[in-house]
């Protein structure tokens, strides 16, 4: 009985904290993914065929994640929250696109990268729709670096750092600094995959890729460097509850160890 009012406790209060947030980082409306219509018509073809075998794959993998118990879906919504929110809070860096949170690492670290290809393009759709965040037409450029290359990274890094982990407490702090850089690199490899489609579409005219990529990555860093580490921290609180309270479930995932 306790364990129930505790597991609802916490969805109460994540739910709280998750609506606050995003009433805070909503009120910035200019503040954008690579915007609508900053790129050509042939960039956004490329960029959203690139996105499909991850979204199919990432489909797949959902409704079998599905039939393992309520419980796990449960985490899903909340990772999908979790990329909601943080992805809203937005901090103007360079003309066409801005800094903010991705969210993804803690959806790469309890699902994979796959699934989190299908959270990532659901929350970028609708801030496109209904923060005037991102695009429509920049929606699979904005899928790429944000919900493909992110969670690749993240979820890499996670499952690099866990492996020789060992069992028990021990094991648990060196699978939470594992969260930490997973989260952190994930963050930092969105933004130099943007700086990169950015520089594709606008290489400087004197200087060609090279010399815009490091001025987009340059004004990126800025800013993007202190968010990923405070998303780095913010997921490690955020992981180390999933771990006390539902523990089975990771397990189940196959994030820790039986």
């Amino acid at each position: 009985m306790k364990s129930t009012n505790r597991r609802t406790m916490w969805v109460s209060g994540a739910t709280m904290l998750l609506f606050t947030l995003l009433l805070v980082g909503g009120s910035q409306v200019g503040a954008m993914h690579i915007m609508e219509g900053f790129l050509s018509p042939t960039w956004c073809i490329i960029w959203g065929v690139l996105c499909l075998p991850f979204l199919v794959i990432g489909l797949k993998q959902i409704a079998k994640k599905a039939k393992i118990n309520s419980r796990v879906m449960l985490l899903l919504a909340l990772s999908g929250a979790y990329v909601f929110v943080l992805s809203a809070l937005k901090i103007p860096s360079v003309t066409g696109s801005c800094s903010h949170p991705t969210g993804t690492g803690l959806a790469a670290v309890l699902f994979g990268p796959f699934v989190t290809t299908v959270l990532g393009l659901i929350v970028l759709l609708f801030q496109a729709i209904l923060l005037a965040h991102g695009g429509l037409t920049t929606l699979g450029a904005n899928t790429f670096s944000m919900a493909i290359i992110g969670p690749l990274v993240s979820f890499a890094i996670y499952k690099l750092v866990s492996k020789n982990a060992a069992a028990g407490d021990s094991g648990n702090k060196t699978r939470l600094v594992g969260v930490f850089l997973a989260t952190a690199l994930g963050d930092l490899f969105t933004y130099v995959t943007t700086s990169i489609q950015l520089a594709m579409a606008y290489p400087d005219p004197v200087g060609g890729f090279g010399a815009s990529f490091a001025k987009f990555g340059t004004v990126f860093a800025v800013t993007q460097i202190p968010l990923a580490i405070i998303e780095g921290l913010l997921t490690v609180l955020l992981f180390s509850f999933i771990l006390n309270h539902n523990k089975q479930e990771l397990q189940l995932l196959k994030v820790i160890p039986t």
